[in-house]
């Protein structure tokens, strides 16, 4: 137990170490390789439109591209640039653009820019109703001037595009107020157009970790629900789900679990959130709380009320790290990294009973170098691993062929 401590203290030091570099400059990768082309790229997001096409949208080189594949990866048209001249964007670990297909073929867009050496940021987003041949002119999802970063994106039955973020713009009067602001807020907007434009932001809920990934989906037609870290009493960053009781409606907060993780400090490791066919809520997530350490999976058969007894992911001597869950027609599927000294490898799981039990992990691929997270996708018909890695280029690997 003490020897199972130390290692899960050292991997929670050479992780915040890492994030903490990583705030301070650009990754070396990003640095070597200042072309705006896939092969450069830092963080790849995968999509799939309704007719079976693949789309990819990058940030490489300070700019955000897409393109497409019609072979589900083995080859792609030639990119589009959505951005016109060299930004700063968000390289935090916990960054990178969203894409959302509608079924017209419309393509919605964010991402995140530094507005300054504060790391205070933008959201930006843009739209394509030409299946990606151009793209509108970036406009900022809220006309505040304070920081918003973390973007999700997600869409709805009826292709209403709904957009969460973090935001600090309540600092403000708090500021003037002689109060403490710990954190961020969570705001959100709708877009009833595919994402052309988006409604005023509304504020869901005060006092989140201002530095964590979002996980966003849909509980049922105009139901979102979003996971995100908290800021519990006492300092405590653990997580909550938020499930909207319209889509202009915010619900009330529910704590995915227990873990005691008191910091004054930024995690930059979010969680992940799917719901299955059936109304199950499936989250994955990292925690180095008094509790318990890693990373965890639970599930809720009643949209977030409870949750059932978190499990452990992964080998602790490994450093598992960056957990993302898909329902999907293999199951549901669960990936992560773990890290053995030599090589970064990918980690996968099914339940085949909604998450009742899991098959044992295995490793379904590999690198040697720096990698993006690994994502899952799924085309209505397979699942696949999408991976970034900068030996390698990026891989999409199908999870139903996987032995």
């Amino acid at each position: 137990m003490i020897r199972t401590s130390l290692l899960a203290l050292v991997a929670l030091a050479l992780a915040l170490g890492t994030a903490l570099a990583q705030m301070r400059a650009p990754p070396a990768s990003e640095a070597a390789c200042e072309e705006p082309t896939l092969r450069c790229a830092t963080k790849v997001t995968p999509a799939f439109g309704p007719d079976g096409t693949l789309w990819l949208v990058w940030m490489a080189g300070g700019q955000i591209s897409v393109a497409s594949s019609q072979d589900t990866g083995r080859s792609f048209s030639p990119p589009t640039q959505v951005t016109t001249k060299r930004l700063n964007l968000d390289w935090g670990p916990d960054a990178r653009p969203k894409i959302v297909v509608d079924r017209k073929g419309g393509i919605a867009l964010a991402f995140s820019i530094f507005r300054d050496e504060a790391f205070n940021g933008q959201v930006l987003y843009t739209r394509s109703a030409d299946g990606g041949k151009s793209f509108a002119e970036l406009k900022p999802i809220t006309a505040n001037n304070e920081s918003q970063r973390f973007e999700a994106l997600a869409l709805d039955q009826d292709g209403t595009v709904l957009a969460a973020w973090l935001d600090k713009r309540n600092r403000v009067s708090a500021k003037e107020a002689g109060r403490k602001y710990e954190g961020a807020a969570l705001f959100f907007a709708s877009s009833r157009d595919g994402g052309a434009t988006y409604a005023e932001a509304r504020l869901a809920h005060e006092g989140t970790c201002e530095c964590c990934r979002l996980g966003l989906a849909f509980a049922a037609p105009g139901r979102p629900a979003v996971i995100f870290r908290n800021i519990f009493e006492g300092g405590v960053r653990d997580h909550a789900v938020m499930t909207f009781t319209a889509v202009s409606t915010p619900g009330e907060i529910r704590r995915v679990s227990n873990d005691d993780w008191q910091i004054n400090a930024c995690p930059h490791h979010g969680p992940s959130l799917t719901i299955g066919p059936n109304g199950t809520y499936h989250v994955a997530w990292y925690t180095n709380g008094k509790t318990r350490k890693g990373l965890f999976y639970a599930h809720s058969r009643d949209e977030g009320r409870t949750f059932s007894v978190p499990i452990a992911l992964g080998r602790l001597d490994r450093s598992p790290t960056r957990p993302f869950v898909l329902s999907a027609p293999a199951g549901t599927v669960m990936v992560w990294k773990e890290f053995d000294g030599e090589k970064t490898s990918v980690q996968m799981t099914i339940s085949r009973d909604d998450g009742q039990t899991w098959s044992p992990p295995k490793a379904i691929a590999s690198t040697s170098d720096t990698s993006d997270h690994p994502l899952l996708v799924s085309n209505d018909k397979q699942t696949y691993l999408s991976w970034m890695t900068k030996a390698d280029g990026y891989r999409l690997t199908a999870i139903e062929d996987q032995p």
